[in-house]
């Protein structure tokens, strides 16, 4: 089958079969156009829990399929490939993070939204990278635990120095292949673009950003600016998908390794077996686990 027939099977699939697909960004193209909705992770579970479907299959990783999970618990949820994981989400869990709290007693535990459902409810508060300056910045306490991310924690301190913020040694490993050399590198071929960074790249790359932001963001920014070359320092799938989205402007990737392999694990052909009930993965929690982890 061609990729444009296998696209109108699911679409026909999809329908008979009552199923709703969200794609995250990170998605390839011939997902994210046979997708019904696509975005950041919070975005996509915050879209499931509208839509009238009852079956939710979410090609990402496996902590945005719980999070559709807590959010929507009545819905089935599958996570279209069970090997899919988020190598970020993996580096912490409820021991650990059980431990942390009783070395930081009184402080208020902050989670980012890439970390597990058990993870999740061990915490006081749940944030995406587009949430969490403002929520930090509302928390009455003045100390907090963030986790899992360091650098998207140390961003956070920037922004809010008022707050003592303590982090974990943890990140996304797509984003800490980039570094500065591949700024500078990128700067000298591309002199005219702005670099655009997501703020789980490490601290030295992001200071040398024009923007940071969440995933949606940088999209919305490269959408909306007046200026007509970005250089895209986040998983490099967004170059693509700018590319589609703005054919008169220029994107060039920070790094060729900006890759994230979970990512990549879903394909168009594994969606099309997804959608005929032989593939994927139903994410199956307690109920007391969601309204645990929905708390935050």
């Amino acid at each position: 089958m061609k990729i444009n027939e296998i696209q109108s099977s699911i679409g026909r699939l999809k329908k008979e079969n009552d199923i709703c697909i969200l794609a995250h960004s990170y998605q390839s193209q011939d997902i994210i156009e046979t997708a019904d909705f696509t975005g950041d992770s919070y975005a996509l579970s915050m879209k499931a829990k509208e839509v009238k479907e009852k079956t939710i299959i979410l090609c990402g990783v496996r902590f945005m399929a719980e999070t559709v999970k807590i959010i929507s618990p009545r819905k089935k949820v599958i996570l279209s490939d069970p090997n899919a994981l988020c190598p970020m989400a993996e580096q912490i869990d409820a021991q650990l993070l059980t431990e942390l709290k009783k070395r930081y007693p009184g402080y208020t535990v902050a989670a980012y939204i890439n970390t597990s459902a058990e993870t999740k409810a061990l915490c006081d508060v749940c944030v995406t990278s587009s949430s969490a300056v403002r929520i930090i910045k509302n928390i009455k306490n003045n100390n907090i635990l963030f986790v899992p991310d360091c650098n998207l924690g140390d961003w956070i301190k920037k922004q809010v120095p008022s707050k003592n913020i303590v982090t974990v040694s943890g990140g996304c490993p797509t984003h800490l292949r980039m570094t500065v050399s591949d700024v500078n590198a990128a700067r000298n071929e591309h002199p005219g673009a702005l670099l655009l960074v997501h703020p789980e790249c490490r601290p030295d790359v992001t200071s040398k950003a024009d923007f940071a932001g969440s995933t949606s963001a940088i999209m919305k920014y490269a959408e909306n600016s007046n200026e007509k070359e970005f250089i895209i320092g986040t998983e490099n799938s967004i170059t693509e998908h700018l590319r589609f989205a703005c054919p008169d402007k220029k994107f060039y990737p920070l790094s060729k390794e900006c890759v994230c392999h979970n990512m990549r694990l879903t394909d168009l052909a594994e969606l099309y077996e997804c959608v005929k009930g032989l593939a994927g993965e139903e994410i199956v929690m307690s109920d007391d686990l969601i309204r645990a982890a929905k708390r935050p």
